[in-house]
């Protein structure tokens, strides 16, 4: 029942979502707010047809359905219910049908917010979402239907794919990718819908783009850093970014949507970068379609790339009619979107923040060039090419230490210009904290120079943050005569959109720390070790206990029992890498262990073993503030979240 229930409601959203689109801008142009109401009313409608959708695949993945397609494809009923659960997102329609219902929450949510702001903008909005809304609903009753039937019914499936069982992380990192990916078609559909109502040249609409660029761009932080972890514990290399074309698609607009939130304070304050802010919302949208187009296309070869045929046909053309349809508005908005202010000064934060702006536009353009390269180069001469890890880092390595130490300088800097005194005083003192922190790092061993560069701008930067922080409450402290702490506190709270951001960048300095650290103080050893041997890595030492096997409901699993000693002799931990055998694979899955603390990580791989358990190859990697990447993403996160809890400013953009 649930395959018929689920591609009904599908094709009933498919007419709904159409109409709407077609009903609600009629109605905006004829002024007919009851004709207007019915096409809000679809919106909701198609809301609750997704979910239907999507209670009827989950219902059909649980009870082992096995008569709907996507069920046989990736259910089996040895797998445990999580990972049944989460089989929803492993393959191409169910992950079609996830971006359709978080779309169709998104615009539901959007309408019912906003639902009562006068003029035209909404409305635009709205037909814009629900077009982009009614192309993922065609690729559902379409090319990648979930609810096909098969038959004979199997009497079970495959599974998922191996990689999404290995880790709880799998039920986190895809649904916060959606939430970040899918948010971006928001604030597009305000930008378009700006023009589209001719209020293009009032601020509005930016304020409201603002906000929901700021909640994707969160959730997509979010998914990228347990994007890095999961890699970090499932796929047994002791990395967290490969500069995989699927990372890359997911890097790319978060990089453009940093760009926007920058600049729209830019455009807020001093009126200019209207047609740049315009173009980074566009560019970021087109962005999220096409890394859903090369993740979905099987095109590329990555571990998290889906294989299939026809599909990608949909998503260049669905791109295609994107960038057309947004040159023909900018171009025709063109007089519209004119610069009101000017650059006064070189020394200003609006200047600042332009070089912000073409560095991650550079640094963008970098990731693009180098993840479709390859590509291109097999489609027009037949052969394959590879871009790997040495080309992406030495093409961004100086783009980002420059935006590290930029993000020092932008706030140091006052608007319009700057004094040569007030620059004196705000700039050269923090250097003492940046050489400091390099010198710091280079005693605790860390010798790559752009390791240390990294520390020096990061020392420099977080020194001005946290001057910022300091002057606020101490003024507070004096005026009020308020604690230290409730002083911190009340500051952020009364300024959430400025504290929240230089929190955010505090959690970037966080990360930068801990990639600089971890990657320029690896130490990595491989041996063979019988029961009772051990191995020695820096300060801490590895014995072999055993080797052990056991069956677990879906798979068969090897470890090896690893205890890990200080240099003292004393016990700290033990460690269980493992390799799990699935029915499904030809090859094994290995399972990392590791032991985690402030300052550093011991990661543990089982490499062989020997069937009779007599000995056991195991690769150790010690890397130092590896956990300092998974902190700063969380401060990253809470930054966003302290900024959105600003109210729109009223401010009027300052006169040329």
């Amino acid at each position: 029942m649930m395959g018929p229930l689920g591609h009904g409601a599908l094709l009933v959203a498919l007419v709904v979502a159409a109409c709407g689109m077609l009903l609600i801008p009629i109605a905006t142009r004829r002024k007919r707010r009851d004709w207007q109401l019915i096409g809000y009313a679809a919106v909701h409608t198609n809301f609750l047809l997704l979910t239907v959708a999507m209670i009827a695949m989950v219902t059909a993945l649980v009870t082992h359905d096995f008569s709907v397609s996507y069920v046989a494809q990736v259910g089996s009923r040895a797998t445990p219910l999580l990972y049944t659960i989460i089989s929803l997102w492993g393959a191409l329609e169910g992950s079609i049908l996830l971006w359709g219902w978080v779309l169709a929450l998104y615009v539901s949510a959007v309408l019912w917010i906003n639902q009562d702001r006068e003029g035209d903008l909404v409305p635009y909005a709205m037909t814009v979402l629900l077009g982009v809304m009614l192309f993922f609903v065609i690729l559902l009753v379409g090319p990648a239907n979930p609810f096909g039937t098969v038959f004979p019914v199997p009497l079970d499936g495959p599974g998922p794919n191996p990689l999404l069982q290995n880790h709880w992380l799998m039920a986190v990192h895809p649904p916060l990718l959606y939430m970040g990916y899918v948010g971006m078609a928001v604030p597009f559909a305000f930008a378009m819908g700006a023009m589209l109502a001719g209020e293009v040249a009032q601020d509005g609409w930016m304020r409201l783009v603002r906000r929901w660029m700021l909640v994707s761009w969160g959730f997509l932080a979010a998914a990228i850093i347990a994007g890095m972890w999961w890699s970090y514990e499932v796929l047994g290399w002791g990395g967290y970014w490969a500069w995989d074309p699927v990372e890359n698609a997911s890097f790319m607009p978060w990089l453009t949507a940093t760009a926007y939130l920058h600049s729209a304070m830019v455009q807020e304050r001093r009126g200019m970068l209207r047609l740049w802010n315009v173009n980074l919302v566009v560019g970021t949208f087109v962005l999220t379609i096409l890394g859903t187009f090369l993740t979905r296309s099987g095109i590329i070869s990555s571990v998290h790339a889906f294989t299939t045929g026809a599909i990608g046909y949909y998503f260049l053309s669905f791109i295609a009619i994107v960038l057309v349809m947004a040159l023909v508005m900018v171009a025709g908005n063109s007089e519209k979107l004119r610069t009101v202010g000017t650059l006064d000064s070189a020394l200003s934060r609006e200047t600042a923040f332009l070089g912000n702006n073409l560095l991650f536009t550079a640094f963008t353009f970098t990731v693009l060039v180098g993840t479709l390269y390859p590509l291109v180069s097999e489609a027009i001469q037949g052969v394959k090419v590879s871009v790997g890890e040495p080309f992406f880092n030495r093409m961004s390595l100086p783009i980002m230490v420059l935006l590290l130490f930029l993000m020092g300088v932008g706030p140091a800097l006052p608007w319009r210009s700057a004094p040569p005194g007030v620059v004196r005083d705000k700039l050269l003192p923090p250097i003492v904290g940046g050489v400091l922190l390099a010198a710091v790092a280079f005693l605790l061993g860390s010798r790559g120079g752009w390791a240390l560069v990294t520390f020096l701008f990061v020392g420099y930067s977080a020194t001005i943050t946290f001057r910022e922080f300091y002057i606020g409450s101490a003024a507070r402290h004096r005026a009020h005569g308020e604690g230290w702490a409730t002083a911190l506190l009340r500051l952020v709270g009364a300024n959430p959109r400025r504290y929240g951001g230089y929190v955010a960048h505090l959690g970037i300095f966080i990360v930068a720390i801990g990639i600089a650290a971890s990657g320029g103080s690896r130490l990595e050893r491989e041996a063979t070790l019988a029961p009772g041997d051990s191995l020695t890595l820096g300060d801490v030492t590895v014995a072999l206990r055993g080797v052990w096997g056991r069956q677990e409901p879906q798979r068969y699993v090897i470890g090896a029992t690893l205890e890990l000693r200080s240099a003292s002799g004393a016990v700290i931990d033990t460690l269980a890498p493992r390799m799990n055998f699935y029915p499904s694979s030809d090859q094994p899955v290995p399972t990392p262990d590791v032991n985690s603390t402030v300052f550093r990580d011991v990661y543990a791989n089982l490499q062989t073993f020997r069937e009779d358990g007599s000995t056991a190859t195991v690769k150790l990697i010690r890397e130092p503030l590896v956990s300092w990447i998974w902190m700063g993403g969380g401060v990253l996160v809470l930054g966003a979240l302290i900024s959105l809890l600003a109210g729109p400013r009223r401010r009027e953009p300052e006169a040329a």
